[in-house]
């Protein structure tokens, strides 16, 4: 029998140009959508009646960064999503996940440039959106913000076996690329962007000031200090790869290293996974 199933558009990379004065804005995103619902017979008997063409929901992705405008990416999910869901009656709801590449301005003597740009490197902001006849429920993220601390981090006194080999460590690099992932409550409408800068400005002055025994003792600050700051957000969720810098032995050339030149590896990493909740989350 046929079990779950959804359909979608996957990755529409839509860019917004605001060209309302002389001063132009860009909005740079990657756009995927899926509906799901009753749509059993497309799969049963290849009949398509009931199905809206993914290349449809292309081009309403498309057509709404013009006629909606991207004043943010949960705005602009939330008005797609309930425009799929409504242009599709077998749908039950839409998903709309949403990435937004950030450009800063060029700067020209001194200021930035009016219409040109270049395209900032570091964390990419994230949104998930589902609607469905209750309404819409939102999360928004980052990923791929890259941290990291010279000192201030330790990691010793843990289980071993005849296996382990790692020494422990009183003071050692700590670094991630942090993904995470926090959600609102149901009918919450907070201004997304300012939320958005808020949280990340949490999570970057609690890493930096947070004295780290484990990078799981880091997250479970982080989340609490974001959850205490913002009661329209119920639960944070991170994913925390560590970024492993290692002593080079420079004995071989004569040269002492008193913890100053390390050599980066990128795998293999731990991956640190965490969840904070609101008290009475589910």
């Amino acid at each position: 029998m046929l079990g779950p199933n959804r359909y979608g558009k996957a990755e529409s990379r839509v860019v917004r140009i605001v060209r309302d004065t002389a001063r132009h804005e860009i909005r740079d995103l990657n756009v995927s959508t899926s509906l799901y619902g009753d749509f059993a017979a497309a799969h049963t008997h290849g009949d398509q009646s009931q199905v809206l063409p993914t290349d449809t929901q292309k081009n309403t992705a498309f057509a709404f960064a013009k006629l909606h405008g991207i004043a943010s990416p949960e705005d602009y999910a939330i008005a797609l999503g309930t425009r799929l869901l409504d242009a599709t009656p077998a749908a039950e709801g839409a998903v709309v996940r949403v990435e937004e590449y950030a450009w800063d301005r060029i700067p020209v003597n001194g200021f930035g440039h009016d219409h040109a740009f270049v395209r900032r490197g570091g964390e990419v902001r994230t949104t998930a959106v589902e609607v469905t006849s209750a309404g819409a429920a939102v999360s928004s993220g980052l990923e791929d913000l890259v941290v990291l601390k010279s000192t201030g981090s330790e990691f010793k006194g843990f289980l071993r076996d005849d296996y382990t080999t790692l020494p422990d460590a009183d003071d050692r690099i700590l670094a991630t690329a942090l993904r995470a992932r926090w959600h609102y409550r149901p009918g919450a409408q907070p201004d997304w962007t300012t939320t958005y800068e808020s949280v990340r400005a949490l999570l970057l002055e609690t890493f930096a000031t947070t004295y780290s025994r484990a990078l799981q003792e880091t997250l479970y600050a982080m989340g609490r200090a974001v959850l205490a700051a913002h009661a329209d957000i119920t639960r944070i969720g991170f994913a925390a790869p560590n970024k492993h810098h290692f002593l080079v032995d420079l004995e071989p050339f004569g040269l002492d290293n008193p913890g100053e030149v390390f050599i980066a590896a990128d795998r293999p990493y731990g991956l640190i996974e965490a969840e904070v909740l609101r008290e009475g989350t589910t």
